[in-house]
């Protein structure tokens, strides 16, 4: 038996009505969805940290949740997963026709693939970009759907020509934080550091960057200084209490200059 089919035989098993897991048999495609965001985080993790164990781990773990979903939609008469692996094999095979179709023996460059790939998937999503896409529409984590609705606004022409009336947005936004903040406004407050950070995903798609990887790349730089921060702290016998910021701060400052 291959290992996709006994995997497969697993998950029915976890699910069967009367001998099954008690937890799998409660779950819904919505109770596990923030298990599959909290896998894919994990993945990116691995592959960060190229650790060639924990990558293949993560990407079982990460299988197993995209069995887990094609098996509730199967016990509901939806779709199963094969379903799922023929329509992304025919996607793949429809978005290459360079390497499956007619054209295979062209040379094509990089440019002409991704106005190919656009092209064809375009084609593909015709009737949902003529529209906005409404709540519950939009997948991935909230950066990556703050992008795309900015971008499907910029395909309307509800976008700025050029960087500059971003950063300006952003001044904007911060000092009506700060006002907010003034006045103790906890609803207001948190309007408004939505805002800012809507601004900052914009400001990163005009420069051409990820947030959602540049906002892990920091979380990983404060790691890395933090760590620093602490192992000073503690050569120098000083506990790590609010009364040694001043403290903290000098060696977070010299972490800048030596651990990056």
């Amino acid at each position: 038996m291959r290992p996709i089919d006994k995997l497969l035989e697993v998950m029915q098993d976890l699910r069967h009505p009367e001998q099954g897991c008690p937890w799998d048999l409660r779950q819904t495609s919505a109770s596990i969805a923030p298990h599959t965001l909290d896998e894919t985080h994990e993945l990116l993790d691995a592959i960060e940290r190229d650790d060639t164990e924990n990558l293949k781990e993560e990407l079982g773990d990460l299988l197993f949740n995209i069995v887990f979903h094609a098996r509730i939609a199967e016990e509901q008469g939806q779709f199963d997963f094969d379903d799922v692996a023929r329509g992304i094999t025919d996607k793949m095979l429809r978005r290459h026709p360079h390497v499956f179709g007619e054209a295979r023996e062209r040379e094509v460059s990089d440019s002409e693939l991704s106005r190919q790939w656009q092209a064809l998937k375009q084609a593909e999503k015709k009737d949902r970009e003529a529209r906005m896409p409404e709540s519950g529409e939009a997948a991935g984590s909230t950066l990556f759907r703050a992008r795309e609705l900015q971008k499907q606004a910029a395909k309307f022409g509800f976008d700025w020509p050029d960087i500059s009336p971003v950063f300006d947005k952003l001044e904007e936004e911060l000092g009506e934080l700060r006002q907010a903040y003034a006045a103790g406004d906890t609803a207001a407050i948190s309007d408004e550091v939505g805002d800012l950070i809507f601004v900052c995903v914009n400001i990163a798609r005009h420069a051409g960057v990820n947030a959602e990887m540049s906002l892990r790349g920091t979380n990983r730089k404060f790691q890395r200084r933090f760590a620093y921060v602490r192992e000073r702290m503690a050569e120098a016998g000083v506990e790590m209490r609010q009364e040694q910021l001043e403290l903290m701060e000098k060696f977070w400052q010299e972490a800048k200059g030596r651990v990056g």
